[in-house]
């Protein structure tokens, strides 16, 4: 007890003596996150506003919003736009039908396989975009004559159509696939697959209805992210649509930036914002789903039994 006894005002006094410089160190840490945040946002948001400020002041004209009003009025602004949503969405569609059956089925029955499903989805990340384009640009040029007579011919014509070239469309899949597999990837190691899997099949579920209703609603999270950011690759891709010579939306800005300046800026700070809108509701709907973590058990729950009287 005597040794307990002069402990007690010696911290006392080491929890009086730094509260000054215990106020002062709690105001540095605010004071760089303040400059931080301070030159993040003028390191983001400086570029745009200099982009706004050339496309609303027209020299002789003053500020002007015609650059806006006439984007919509802009040749080939609504096909580009059309053509590349199309692509964006096929892509998304394509993307997921391939690899979370794939990943699903690697994780469960096959997991010596998952090295090289994860070789084969990252090599477009060692193959440059102009060498991968090169390469399908030769097999695009060599196939209609060595198939000339074959039902082949008619394949290598249908792929081009300007309308809606399908050989952007294997492109871009094949350029989405080392994100969307690292992406959904994640998602599948954040689950207990294994437990969900064979507590769904125990209850009477079959594969499609165990997919649906126990699998995939968990995977939300990874699904957004993969669609927004096979989303994002679609809209900024220009190399390879450029040099096969078709028109989507990145490429009809860059072709529009030669005849009118101001309103190819225009456009990119359109799409610049549409973009971050994107984003932000994706982020939303990840907080969504994380405050109701359960919904999609007590659906599967609520699945189930319908199974097991129908059979």
């Amino acid at each position: 007890m005597a040794a307990l006894t002069p402990s007690a005002p010696g911290r006392g006094t080491a929890a009086a003596v730094p509260a000054g410089s215990a106020t002062r160190r709690r105001g540095r840490p605010r004071l760089w996150r303040g400059l931080v945040g301070l030159v993040a946002v003028v390191y983001f948001l400086g570029p745009m506003a200099f982009s706004v400020l050339f496309t609303v002041d027209v020299p002789r004209k003053g500020f002007t919003l015609s650059s806006y009003t006439g984007i919509l009025g802009a040749p080939g602004f609504w096909s580009s736009l059309r053509l590349t949503l199309e692509l964006a969405a096929a892509t998304v569609a394509v993307t997921l039908l391939l690899l979370v059956p794939a990943l699903i089925a690697v994780r469960l029955a096959a997991s010596r396989l998952r090295v090289l499903v994860e070789v084969l989805c990252s090599l477009p990340l060692v193959v440059p975009a102009v060498a991968l384009t090169a390469g399908i640009g030769s097999v695009l040029r060599w196939g209609p004559d060595d198939f000339a007579h074959t039902p082949l011919f008619q394949t290598f014509n249908a792929i081009q159509n300007p309308d809606f070239p399908v050989v952007l469309l294997l492109a871009y899949v094949l350029m989405a696939l080392p994100l969307a597999y690292r992406t959904l990837d994640a998602g599948l190691r954040a689950l207990d697959l294994a437990t969900l899997v064979e507590a769904s099949r125990a209850c009477g579920a079959g594969w499609p209805r165990t997919v649906l209703y126990v699998v995939l609603p968990n995977l939300r999270g990874a699904l957004l992210n993969t669609a927004f950011l096979t989303l994002a690759l679609v809209l900024g891709e220009y190399t390879v649509a450029s040099i096969l010579g078709f028109q989507p939306f990145a490429v009809w800005i860059v072709s529009l930036g030669g005849s009118d300046a101001q309103v190819s800026v225009a456009v990119s700070v359109l799409s610049l914002v549409l973009t971050w809108a994107l984003l932000l509701l994706l982020a939303a709907a990840g907080r969504g789903r994380a405050q109701r973590p359960q919904r999609s058990t007590r659906r599967a729950a609520a699945a189930a039994p319908t199974v097991r009287e129908t059979s």
